[in-house]
């Protein structure tokens, strides 16, 4: 952190206010440096938002020389992202994800946005930070319920990609949970490993097939709808609408025949360990149908899901109508 304020260009840190007074600390009397403290949630990632931030670093003359520092989880991150891409036509942009969550998923592969009344991150673009700083250590002032929100995307890409990293996290789940040095940073960097090689192979999300980065998006399609009907309320995390959504989309796989009985009751018994909701009766609903219908990801009025192919493999699964969807789910 320190090491990138030592240039005289203008550093703009936009920072969670969990973390602020530690980074007061840091860049106290450092020249050429502003912070700006935001309130890290989705509610952030708002058109109020972006204009408010933009204005400020206008007003403080921030130019093409200039650096933004995201500080803080994955919709500060994400907000950033689109503000340090949108301003001046693109400035350096460095990333420190400060939650489990963003560390192992959003810090990765440059997506960026913000939401809109019609549904989630429907507006952004890609744009790679020039460095992302991650410390496993910044971790241990989070409340568990946090913890759990990244877990969550740790075992996404288990589910996606690697079978042998499940049944290792069923194993580790505890030790994970507990912030064990050793099994921690394994699952972190695992995670970040499996995102990178989709990312790598497919940066824009163009491809169909199961190299497409799209595959990260398992139990997003009902994930993300989740949160858009919650207004993206605190009560529902990020993780725990995907973990709601990829019990979904696994209870769809199982019933496309691509996986045992057994497996779908094993996942669902490792989200239960781990305290992430799985139970889905609740969160049926024509409100649910009507969100999933403004997924990015659709195509000519069409559903698209991700969906397992087998433990550790996932698929695409294009040109659902509506009713198809609901005789899968019900």
């Amino acid at each position: 952190m320190k090491s990138e304020l030592r240039t005289d260009s203008k550093k703009f840190i936009i920072v969670d206010s969990k973390v602020s007074k530690k980074i007061n600390k840091i860049i106290k009397n450092k020249k050429n440096v502003f912070l700006i403290t935001v309130k890290g949630s989705e509610k952030l990632k708002s058109i109020n938002s972006y204009w408010k931030i933009i204005s400020k670093l206008l007003q403080k003359k921030i130019d093409r020389s200039s650096t933004i520092i995201s500080i803080g989880g994955g919709t500060v991150g994400d907000l950033c992202g689109f503000i340090s891409n949108t301003i001046l036509r693109g400035v350096k942009f460095s990333l420190i994800p400060t939650t489990l969550l963003s560390q192992v998923d959003s810090s990765i592969g440059g997506k960026n946005g913000i939401n809109s009344k019609y549904g989630k991150n429907l507006i952004g673009t890609f744009y790679q930070p020039d460095i992302v700083i991650i410390d496993p250590t910044i971790l241990r002032s989070l409340p568990l319920k946090q913890l759990r929100t990244g877990y969550a995307e740790i075992v996404k890409h288990a589910l996606i990609n690697d079978k042998n990293f499940y049944i290792w996290l069923k194993k580790n789940l505890k030790n994970i949970l507990l912030l064990k040095k050793n099994p921690l940073c394994y699952a972190i960097l695992k995670s970040i490993k499996i995102k990178e090689k989709y990312v790598t192979s497919d940066e824009k999300e163009k491809l169909v097939n199961s190299s497409s980065r799209a595959m990260l998006n398992f139990g997003h399609t009902f994930g993300h709808a989740l949160e858009s009907i919650n207004k993206y309320r605190s009560n529902l995390t990020h993780g725990e609408a995907i973990s709601i959504g990829m019990i979904l989309a696994t209870k769809i796989s199982y019933r496309m025949k691509n996986i045992r009985r057994s497996e779908l009751d094993d996942i669902i018994y490792h989200f239960k360990q781990a305290g992430l909701p799985y139970s889905t009766k609740s969160m049926i609903n024509n409100k649910l149908y009507k969100a999933i219908t403004a997924d990015k990801k659709n195509t000519n009025n069409k559903i698209n899901l991700i969906l397992l192919k087998k433990v550790g493999e996932a698929y695409y699964k294009r040109g659902l109508n509506i009713t198809e969807l609901k005789n899968l789910i019900n």
